[in-house]
């Protein structure tokens, strides 16, 4: 399955191809990939991902799942590489992993058939579908903070062509212990599906990048954590957490908060009210 990759090279931007351990860009140069400045391995013009599809995480919320796919936006300026540094605000402190894998789009896409939608797909790539759940309560309908702010979208190493997504395992490391263990056959909509579905009304054009849910134990990481999300066949996404240097300004908008809604989707099966509290309405 071939593998591809963007990186830093000699200050440009290059598009390599993994042979082994070495990348190789189309002039024969070479480069160790645990030397290499990585980049996101696309660009998209638009990264969705859907909420909930792995019956695990479902499973784990003591909820039912809902009868088709619903989905958020994380806004460009959310991408991270390979290696990169994720930021958690001064002051926050309900930052999430979420293991992933995402669909990237090879050709543009507009109401097709689930049964044409592999057609339309380059391939697939790692993604973590980091949370920032204290912003919980404020956009609760959009996750625009949640999930879309800066550094939340880590993608790569590469883009794996011919990469079959059935019955691949899925896991997330922190710190070198697995957190998260799970399978795309628990995926409630596979792949062609969300494509098609997505699809429908919004023209997916080729680069854009569809995430596909995360399986149960999600939970916060703190600075200095190391973070791999590793999908068979995909390779493994390596990123740090980073405190950033600042605070959320508090003279303007909603400031974050620790409300049950924050605990109970930061901790997952680990909230103490879970299955004790009912559901809120």
């Amino acid at each position: 399955m071939p593998e591809y990759r963007r990186i830093l090279l000699d200050g440009a931007t290059v598009q390599v191809v993994r042979d082994g351990d070495e990348l190789v860009a189309g002039d024969g140069r070479r480069v160790k990939a645990d030397d290499a400045q990585h980049l996101p391995p696309v660009v998209p013009s638009k990264i969705i991902a859907v909420h909930l599809n792995h019956r695990s995480r479902v499973d784990e919320f003591r909820i039912r799942l809902t009868p088709t796919p619903t989905y958020f936006h994380k806004p460009t300026s959310a991408l991270n590489s390979h290696k990169g540094a994720v930021v958690r605000p001064h002051g926050l402190k309900y930052l999430n992993y979420e293991g992933e894998v995402a669909i990237v789009i090879g050709k543009t896409a507009r109401n097709i058939a689930p049964a044409e939608a592999g057609e339309y797909i380059a391939g697939y790539t790692v993604a973590n579908d980091y949370g920032l759940h204290d912003f919980r309560d404020t956009d609760a309908g959009s996750m625009l903070r949640v999930k879309g702010s800066d550094t939340l979208c880590p993608l790569g190493p590469g883009l794996v062509t011919d990469w079959d997504f059935r019955g691949k395992s899925l896991r997330t490391y922190v710190n070198g212990q697995v957190v998260q263990d799970g399978s795309t056959d628990e995926m409630e909509w596979d792949m062609h599906y969300l494509v098609a579905d997505i699809a429908r009304t919004i023209t997916l054009h080729p680069g854009d990048a569809l995430l596909s849910g995360t399986p149960a134990n999600s939970r916060p990481v703190q600075p200095g954590d190391v973070v791999e999300v590793e999908v068979e066949g995909l390779g493994r996404l390596t990123n740090h957490i980073v405190s950033g240097p600042l605070g959320i300004r508090e003279d303007v908008g909603a400031q974050p908060t620790a409300s049950e809604e924050v605990l109970s989707t930061a901790l997952g099966g680990d909230w103490e009210f879970r299955g004790i509290r009912p559901p809120r309405r």
